[in-house]
This record gives structure tokens, sequence and C-alpha cells, in this order.
């Protein structure tokens, strides 16, 4: 069981939760916002009273130099600005899409005209080991390479493989139809391959809220409904397998669709008697699961607000 025992407190809960969580994807559906309006929405949240959890912004490779057209006005300009960190999602030539990354962080470093950005994550897909290897000989050493695989049946080759090459996971919880939606048994095993492989992960695709119940899966009025994972679930459950819990009673914090079973403590989140200080999130942020991505930024952040009953403090 997680340690009863209370920590110094150093940073609270929520802050150690929400640190840097939501890498936002309005470009990809169910939002599918146009770049203009995807920029806009991630410049204003930079400046938002939660921007201490808002990540990355992810973009498809095709959409950089439309990104830089668009969005000029918008970078951060001048010395001593913070870059707009960004992950960019490759497929086809990755050694052209490299060069084409590097050329791109050339163009916006600090004090361009064109505003400050920087690449530093890619995303791809690999289905077998010789694809990882492949794939990840021709990323450039520069950027951090995230490796989307199949999340059903025994994950653990691909895993050990991610881990031999030097890159990190992704897996896909989610999507716009019922049969999306991984289960749940799968979710766990995937958590606790790379956490037995020391292979840091990011969550995608159906976590737009906190806690797991049955959802619209798009925002069209006719939307199909499905049973999705919250992202609360996800990162809690993360966190018990990080701490050495049983894949039982990680399943059990993953499938948990009552909001009264969370309980935010200033230092730990508790679930249903099981203690998750602070310091303990912290590391399975740090070393095991590091973000999700979203198309909303303001609908899971929102959603949370009630069950912290708190304003998120502002980090930087």
């Amino acid at each position: 069981m997680i340690s009863s025992e209370t920590p110094s407190v150093r940073v609270k809960a929520v802050d150690a939760l929400l640190s840097g969580l939501v890498d936002y994807a309005g470009l990809f559906p169910p939002a599918s916002q146009g770049m203009r309006e995807a920029l806009e929405n991630y410049a204003s949240y930079r400046e938002g009273e939660d921007r201490s959890a808002l990540g990355r912004f992810i973009v498809p490779v095709s959409r950089l130099k439309e990104l830089e057209t668009v969005g000029r006005d918008l970078l951060p300009h001048g010395p001593g600005s913070e870059p707009w960190r960004l992950s960019v999602l490759v497929s086809g030539d990755v050694r052209a899409a490299g060069d084409e990354m590097r050329d791109f962080n050339s163009r916006h470093s600090a004090g361009s005209p064109d505003g400050h950005a920087l690449v530093d994550v890619v995303e791809l897909k690999a289905a077998t080991v010789d694809e990882i290897e492949h794939l990840c000989s021709e990323v450039p050493g520069t950027f951090t390479p995230y490796f989307e695989i199949p999340t059903r049946g025994d994950v653990s080759g691909l895993v050990r493989k991610i881990a031999l090459v030097g890159a990190r996971a992704k897996m896909r919880t989610g999507g716009v139809t019922p049969d999306s939606i991984p289960p749940a048994r799968d979710v766990i095993a995937f958590i606790v391959a790379c956490r037995r492989e020391a292979v840091p992960f990011k969550a995608t695709a159906g976590l737009h809220h906190p806690i797991r119940g049955s959802y619209h899966l798009t925002y069209a009025p006719d939307s199909p409904v499905g049973t999705m994972y919250g992202f609360l679930n996800v990162f809690v459950a993360s966190a018990l397998v990080n701490e050495g819990e049983s894949d039982d009673i990680a399943v059990a914090a993953l499938e948990e669709t009552d909001r009264h079973a969370f309980v935010f403590e200033d230092d730990a989140i508790v679930w249903r008697g099981q203690r998750i200080p602070s310091r303990e999130i912290e590391q399975s942020r740090r070393m095991l699961a590091i973000s999700f991505g979203s198309c909303s930024f303001r609908e899971p952040i929102d959603e949370l607000a009630p069950l912290v009953h708190t304003t998120f403090p502002d980090s930087q």
C-alpha cells in the first residue's frame, strides 16, 4: 500500500498532478480547429491562471510551415522570451522531417523576429520492434521520440525495444468510436511494462474528463457514446503502479467511476484509502506518466476544479 506517512509539504498534490500535464491538440479530432484558432487558444492558455497545467502544442510536421505563417504574431518575441514548446507528429520520411524540424528551430531561436519556438519532441507510430529501431535511427538526437504502439496484446517486447533505443512510449486511450477505447487490463499492462522497463510514456485521445464515465465521443449532437477513461484515473493508476501496487488495484483505480472516491488533500491524493503523497505523484509524473494529449485544454481543467475545491496556483 502507498505510504500513509505525511511528508513535509514541498508542493501541493494538485500542482504535482497538473504540472505540464495537458499537451494541447486543438488541431486534431474531435475539435479539429483551424490553425489560427488553435494557436490563439494556446497563446491565451499560456497567459491564463491555469498555465502551469499546459504542456506542448501538438502539430503534424506537414503543418509546421502553416504554423510559422499563421502564428508569427502570436509567438513570443524579444530577448529572454520563453519559447513555445512543440511536439511534432511525424510519418513518412523521418529523416526529411528531422531536417525540417531542425531548420524550424534555427529560424525560431531566442531573439528571432519570427518568434521564439522550439520543437523538442517527435511522435511516431510503430507496430514492431524493427520499426522502432529503424525509425529511432532516423530521428536526430536533439529530439525526444515517443513511439505510439498498439496497446492490445502483449506489449512487453515493444516497450523493451523502446527502452533499448532510449525513447519513450505513447498509448492511445480512446477515440471517436467505442471500439477505439482499449480494455482496462490492456491499459494497465502497458503502464506496468513501462514501469518495468523504466520507459516514460504519454497518453492520447479520450481523456477530456477527469473521471471515467459514459460520455459523447465527439462534440456532434448525434455523437456515439462510450465509456471513456478519466485522466485522473489514468494518472492515479500510474502512480500506484509506480509505487509497486498490484495490477488488480491499478485496474480498480482506472475503472473507478465515483468522483467522491478521489479526495485531494493539500499534500496527497487519496483514492479509497490509498494515500499518494505529493512527492510520489511528482516522481510518477517525472519518471513514468509524463502527459496526455487533448484537443481541449479548458474541458479537463474546468471539470477537475470542483473535485479539488481550489484555484490552481501559478507555478511560473
